[in-house]
Formats: structure tokens, sequence, C-alpha cells
């Protein structure tokens, strides 16, 4: 279970049934994160994409904050079955478009097609760091950030994330979120080879 934290939907508590392999972020974490991206962008005017949806903390935690360009993607069908009945009982179908895949599978496929200023990744926490790495290259490789956006990586504390475009990491108890900042010099390189 958690809870959405802000906006429309203050204090709604979502549970998934109980058979479910989950482990949304915390409250305390999670509302960390909000008021730092708060602080940076205007959460109505923003695209989201969400990988490992899992079941939806944190894209409905944007969509109740009034973000209307929401892109889930979650590979359990189970798990994409509730985001879409959740969205659709919270009025958010409209904004929150839920994609089912393996996320590694779907970044590949859908390269260049659309840019956000906010990807998200909650991947299991079993997830090995050659795993996170090739995600990070995945995302800043095939412009999926515009100039101004972000790459949050929540991952284990005790593991550590190093890259040449990590720009901060903050520390909740025994999870982190690490940000990255889009690539500027990939277009340069392209010109001169």
């Amino acid at each position: 279970m958690y809870r959405i934290i802000a906006g429309k939907w203050k204090a709604k508590k979502i549970a998934a049934p109980r058979h479910f392999d989950v482990r949304p972020t915390t409250d305390f974490a999670k509302e960390a994160l909000f008021s730092i991206l708060e602080n940076t962008y205007d959460m109505q005017s923003v695209a989201v994409l969400d990988l490992f949806a899992g079941i939806g903390s944190i894209s409905f935690e944007f969509a109740s904050r009034g973000t209307q360009d929401i892109t889930s993607v979650e590979m359990n069908p189970k798990h994409t079955s509730f985001l879409n009945s959740t969205a659709s009982e919270l009025g958010f179908s409209l904004q929150v478009s839920v994609q089912r895949g393996d996320v590694f599978d779907w970044l590949k496929k859908f390269r260049n097609k659309k840019s956000f200023e906010i990807v998200f990744s909650d991947a299991p926490f079993e997830t090995e760091e050659k795993k996170y790495q090739e995600l990070i290259s995945l995302v800043l490789k095939n412009k999926y950030l515009k100039e101004n956006g972000v790459l949050i990586i929540e991952h284990q504390s005790r593991m550590k994330l190093d890259h040449p475009n990590l720009t901060d990491t903050r520390k909740y108890g025994n999870v982190s979120f690490s940000f990255y900042r889009p690539n500027e010099e990939s277009s340069i390189e392209t010109t001169e080879e």
C-alpha cells in the first residue's frame, strides 16, 4: 500500500492486491524527491517517463499534482492492469499512458520518438550495476531527455552508480536517488567524426 502525498488526491491510499510483489517508494523518500522536482519544474507542463512503474506510486503522484503527460512502462501484466484500472478510477486515464513491456526493449524500440523533462526509474532492487549502467546509457544516448531534463534512478543506498553525467545523489535511509543530466556533447561528437 502507498498513499498519494499531494495534489488532487492528497492522502488517498492505494492498496495493491496482496499477492503483488511490489516495493513502492516510501512516503519519506517520495516527499523529498517531489520537493526537489517542484523547485525545478512546473509539474503541470512537464512530460514524464516512469520506468518500472510497478503499481503507480510515482506516476499517480505526478498525475495528482497536475502533470498531463505521463508514460508508465511496466512489464508485469497484472501490474499494468492495476495501473489502468486505478488511473480510470482516479480520473487519470487521459494523463497516464500505460505501456506494457520490458523497459530495456521499450527504450530500444521507441528511441528518438519522444523526449521528456523527467525520466524516473525504480528498477527491482536486485538489479545488477551493469544493468543500471545500460539503462542510463539507453536514456542518455537516445535523447529521451530534453535539454533541461533529468534522469532519476532509485536504487539501494549501498550501490554507487557513478557516471560522467551524474550530478547528485540523495540518500533516504536504504534508498537513494541518483540524478543524471542529458548529454550535451553527443551532438558535437557526431559532427566531428
